[in-house]
């Protein structure tokens, strides 16, 4: 059989398989922020069945730094499974939140620089899935998009043997547009 012998059959025997975009998003809902670590943990998305949990759940962690930095690292390190936070991690962490404690509120869906990263409620994540989200075995790359940011930021989870998707590495903490009320040139 050649090469081009398919082009003068263009209905070949051969199954054709549905094809699969991977872009899917999933909004993710909280009616509350938790304020402890047990509040997190009893959550219905603690189970960390998807990839899409785990990355919400990164968000919610990271809103509490502000108030409480202890708790919310204890959070990201539940995430984080058997990798807990190494001190580089830490201090990048710190380092991202001074002087831009709204950066993890932006990510709530209605939080915008106008309304000065103000989400709406119920709480909600949307989180998206590209065609390359799956490449690696047993890793997922999803994407959470910022009120202050052009394009959608990146959280990586890893799948680990108890079939759970923990938190492997995170991209948002990155700079966005200022909130109108300390914006001077707004």
């Amino acid at each position: 059989m050649g090469l081009f012998d398919n082009f003068s059959n263009p209905f070949s025997s051969a199954p054709q398989q549905p094809a699969q975009s991977g872009n899917r998003s999933v909004d993710v809902v909280f009616g509350t922020l938790p304020e402890s670590v047990e509040q997190f943990r009893s959550l219905p998305q603690a189970a960390m069945t998807t990839p899409f949990d785990t990355a919400a759940l990164t968000v919610l962690a990271f809103c509490l730094y502000p108030q409480n930095k202890e708790a919310s690292l204890a959070m990201v390190d539940f995430l984080k499974g058997p990798k807990p936070l190494t001190p580089y991690e830490k201090q990048f962490i710190q380092d991202r939140f001074s002087g831009a404690d709204y950066i993890p509120r932006s990510y709530f869906k209605g939080a915008t620089p106008q309304n000065d990263y103000q989400p709406s409620q119920p709480y909600t994540v949307t989180v998206s899935e590209n065609p390359y989200s799956y490449q690696n075995e047993n890793y997922a790359k999803l994407f959470i998009r910022s009120g202050g940011a052009d394009s959608p930021r990146e959280v990586l989870m890893r799948k680990a043997k108890d079939g759970k998707w923990y938190l492997w590495e995170q991209f948002i903490l990155v700079g966005i547009r200022q909130p109108e009320s300390s914006n001077p040139w707004a």
